[in-house]
């Protein structure tokens, strides 16, 4: 679990082929201190495990799956992704409840400078759009943002300085594909709805349905 609060970026050293999937091996610009093998790393919001460490780099496989459903299957030598470990219980949540689940891939469709803000437009795919509600919260790249404004299919979040600085929101091009990860909380609620209008036409809601469907 994680708080899309970014720790580091981080820069992709090597990525090699391995059955069907990817080893990355990615440097931290700020070392992480204490890693261990088998630890989550989300890597552009997405949770990975760590493989091997040494100093300020360390590898993560990517599995066929991850490569299909996220954007590191485009991912080169060179390029910049965000790193957050995960979150030890006790610790501040201040963004918003990160699994490093990534729902689909949005595209930047437009960006726009005002003073020391960037306002970012992205184009939500089918899978996501239904969990964007104005002022809620949306993982980007991993990186936990508020929806300013929303026009299906589209959204809307602005960048601070201070997350223009240590992201790479801002680098990105018009066109490029982000990861996006809902918010939990919101796909809850509508798996409970769901729920709720199968059983419009067969009967109430009741302990024993929701117990079934795993809530």
């Amino acid at each position: 679990m994680f708080t899309g609060l970014i720790q580091a970026l981080g820069t992709i050293r090597r990525r090699e082929a391995r059955a069907g999937g990817v080893r990355f091996e990615i440097e931290s610009a700020t070392p992480f201190e204490d890693v261990e093998l088998g630890e989550s790393i989300a890597v552009d919001g997405a949770c990975l495990t760590v493989v091997s460490f040494s100093g300020a780099r360390f590898e993560i496989d990517a599995s066929p799956e991850t490569l299909a459903k996220t954007t590191l299957g485009a991912r080169r030598e060179g390029h910049l992704v965000h790193l957050e470990r995960a979150m030890r219980v006790g610790d501040r949540l201040g963004g918003h409840i990160v699994l490093g689940h990534v729902d689909g891939v949005g595209k930047l469709m437009a960006r726009r400078v005002e003073g020391d803000y960037t306002f970012l437009t992205y184009e939500a795919p089918a899978e996501v759009l239904p969990y964007l509600v104005p002022k809620g919260s949306i993982a980007i790249d991993g990186v936990s943002l508020t929806v300013n404004a929303l026009t299906d299919p589209r959204f809307e979040i602005a960048i601070i300085p201070h997350t223009s600085a240590h992201t790479h929101l801002t680098r990105k091009g018009v066109g490029e594909g982000v990861n996006l990860e809902a918010d939990v909380l919101a796909k809850h609620v509508g798996r409970l709805l769901e729920a709720w209008r199968d059983t419009t036409s067969g009967g109430a809601l009741t302990r024993e349905f929701l117990e079934k469907h795993g809530y």
